[in-house]
């Protein structure tokens, strides 16, 4: 067994580890070479693949993002983490190259607060091995609609209070729509800005969501009230799934009710698209109460729980940047 670090792959290579990505029964956009060749794009986003061969065949692979969010000398260390999205893909749940591939992590990659892997898939094969590395494991969900289902299926299972909404949202005027230029995208992000900066959670640059809308990934959809986007749910797209990445709606039209007709009309685009399945995104730790996981709950779907893993590289700087971030939101608020 061979293992590489690459950071700057050959076109060849990218095809190799598409390959490998696209032939995974676990396949995801997070581990393919169109989300490295984004974050290489993306300001402060790095991306580094970590392969595994025998022989020259591709025997797997772990994409690592290094994001931080201020570029200045020390506070960039401060402010940074390595998140490991739906990965590792491995031939055959081979655990001794999951070994392998986290012994060069280690040695490469460890110059972060901390680390993050968000599993998309079960990883319960190589749970006791990441304990053993210092990873943290706890529940976390995320919930899936069926889109091979029939539509009057998809239809039946939202709530009734739901259903009323969407209802209204048609009612009051709010229209559906799809957009397919940067002007739109720039409009959501204007949304996304006010939403994130109203929760004091970080929001990627706007040049990271227009990368993967130059790579014919991302799919835009609003709500649209009066000619105004009131609302918009930004969307992936990778072989047959359909993923949620970023949404939000301006709070002064939430009684046009974008965040209900939203949903529901990205699920029957979808299903009217040929894709099996709509991943709704994260619905929180399934002991502890979460207001996003009700509200998407109501859309129908089934809850997946294939957790997460954190590893703390450096605890004393951790807790010292988690007690400086509290302390920003304080006094913003």
């Amino acid at each position: 067994m061979r293992i590489e670090h690459i950071t700057n792959p050959t076109s060849q290579k990218l095809e190799q580890i598409e390959a490998f990505v696209k032939s995974h029964s676990d396949a995801n956009f997070f581990q393919s070479t169109f989300y490295y060749l984004i974050c290489q794009n993306s300001p402060k986003i790095e991306a580094a693949y970590i392969v595994a061969f025998d022989q020259n065949v591709i025997i797997g692979i772990l994409l690592v993002v290094k994001q931080y969010q201020i570029d200045l000398p020390f506070l960039r260390f401060l402010s940074s983490r390595n998140l490991i999205w739906g990965g590792p893909l491995v031939q055959n749940n081979n655990i001794a190259v999951v070994e392998q591939l986290f012994i060069c992590y280690e040695s490469v990659f460890s110059k972060v607060i901390y680390t993050q892997i968000r599993n998309l898939a079960d990883t319960t094969y190589c749970k006791n091995l990441l304990q053993k590395k210092g990873f943290d494991y706890e529940p976390h969900l995320n919930l899936i609609i069926d889109l091979e289902q029939p539509m009057e299926e998809l239809w039946k299972h939202i709530h009734s209070k739901r259903k009323n909404e969407i209802r209204r949202a048609t009612k009051e005027g709010t229209l559906f729509e799809k957009k397919s230029d940067l002007e739109s995208l720039s409009r959501c992000y204007h949304i996304l800005k006010e939403v994130y900066g109203r929760a004091k959670l970080p929001l990627p640059h706007i040049q990271h969501f227009e990368e993967i809308f130059q790579k014919d990934r991302l799919k835009i959809f609003v709500a649209v009230y009066e000619e105004k986007i009131i609302g918009c749910m930004l969307c992936i797209s990778y072989k047959d799934i359909l993923f949620d990445y970023y949404a939000g709606a301006y709070t002064h039209f939430y009684n046009k009710y974008p965040n209900d007709l939203l949903p529901w009309e990205v699920v029957k685009w979808g299903k009217e698209n040929g894709f099996k399945s709509f991943d709704f995104g994260g619905a929180g730790n399934p002991h502890i109460p979460y207001g996003v996981r009700d509200y998407k709950m109501k859309f129908g779907g089934k809850l997946v729980d294939n957790g997460r893993y954190e590893h703390i590289h450096y605890p004393h700087l951790f807790k010292l940047v988690k007690f400086g971030f509290k302390f920003y939101r304080n006094i913003i608020k």
